[in-house]
């Protein structure tokens, strides 16, 4: 039987993943991190982006998109806590787009009255989800 560790993926709204993975790469604050069973203790906050999950017995990685958030991990267990976690496969292009090009004109617009911190990071989001969703498009 493969090493494996256990990952729990969760969201504000709900547990989008939770089962035995032998390998985990996410994008944490400094870099992509990769965490396989046996990892040292570590705690850091992580970047919008994909979280690989490979399944042990699937020839298909489990796929799921973060906008940020914390990440624990253990000898034995690995948890991502996401601010947002949506899965691969609901993943929606056409939103993400429309998020991107709102988040855009809001910056370039001075008149109106936003938060630029907000509208960067709401940029930041929807640039990595269609990021995510390409890599995912390559996968397959």
């Amino acid at each position: 039987m493969a090493h494996t560790i256990h990952v729990d993926v969760v969201s504000a709204e709900e547990l989008i993943f939770s089962g035995e993975a032998e390998f985990v790469a996410l994008p944490g604050e400094a870099g992509e991190l990769g965490i396989y069973p046996k990892h040292t203790p570590l705690i850091t906050r992580i970047k919008p982006g994909a979280v690989r999950i490979k399944v042990p017995g699937k020839a298909e990685d489990e796929f799921v998109f973060v906008a940020g958030g914390l990440l624990e991990v253990q000898p034995d267990a690995v948890t991502v806590l996401a601010d947002t976690a949506i899965r691969g496969h609901d993943l929606d292009e056409a939103k993400a787009s429309e998020a991107k090009k709102l988040a855009e004109q809001a910056l370039v617009n001075r008149d109106s009255k936003i938060d630029y911190a907000q509208a960067q990071a709401e940029l930041a989001s929807a640039i990595a989800q269609l990021a995510a969703i390409q890599r995912l498009r390559q996968k397959r």
